[in-house]
């Protein structure tokens, strides 16, 4: 009985060492890729930015109620955000142009959507680009209406990923229909 006893034992120390050491190996993983993104430099809206060999530009930001018209009409779970901008591969080789994701304060994210539907110009799923080359086009979130960070890389695998993001303030563009009341009509003296 003793035998099974310390045997038993044996079985149980080599199974806590074996999970203490997952865990330290797991919980090094996540320190090393949370830490990669937490020296990510952020940049502003309209900015070059720069990650690895890619370069990117955001240049207009435009929320959007719906897309499309009539009953073939897109209509957001939240709301759309449209992004448009440009990367521009600055090495040598063709490389990925990966999908984004935008993050808010509370680090909650959501992924650029999978359908260009109703998109003038949108990058596609599949966006390659040549050494030199830049290519420019729209991409769309459904998203709660606030203020993003939108999470670019240089499309590396995981472990060599460099990341940084570009702040997406919250603006709202005035709809030139509704930015004056209408008139009211002058009643003539009687």
């Amino acid at each position: 009985m003793k035998q099974k006893s310390s045997a038993l034992q044996a079985r149980r120390d080599f199974l806590q060492a074996s999970f203490s050491i997952a865990g330290a190996a797991i919980l090094g993983v996540s320190c090393k890729s949370r830490s990669k993104a937490g020296n990510a430099i952020t940049y502003r809206m309209g900015e070059r930015a720069s990650v690895g060999k890619l370069v990117y530009l955001l240049t207009e930001a435009s929320w959007k109620p719906v897309l499309g018209q009539g009953a073939s009409a897109r209509v957001p779970h939240n709301r759309f955000l449209l992004l448009n901008f440009s990367v521009t591969n600055s090495g040598g080789d063709q490389v990925a142009i990966p999908l984004l994701s935008l993050y808010d304060e509370k680090g909650n994210s959501y992924r650029e959507l999978d359908s260009g539907e109703d998109i003038p110009g949108w990058m596609g799923l599949l966006r390659m680009v040549s050494p030199s080359e830049t290519k420019a086009g729209a991409i769309l979130f459904d998203v709660p209406l606030t203020s993003y960070k939108l999470q670019i890389t240089d499309g590396a695998d995981l472990e060599n990923e460099l990341v940084a993001y570009i702040d997406i303030p919250l603006q709202m563009e005035s709809d030139p229909v509704l930015s004056e009341p209408p008139a009211l009509p002058v009643k003539p003296n009687q």
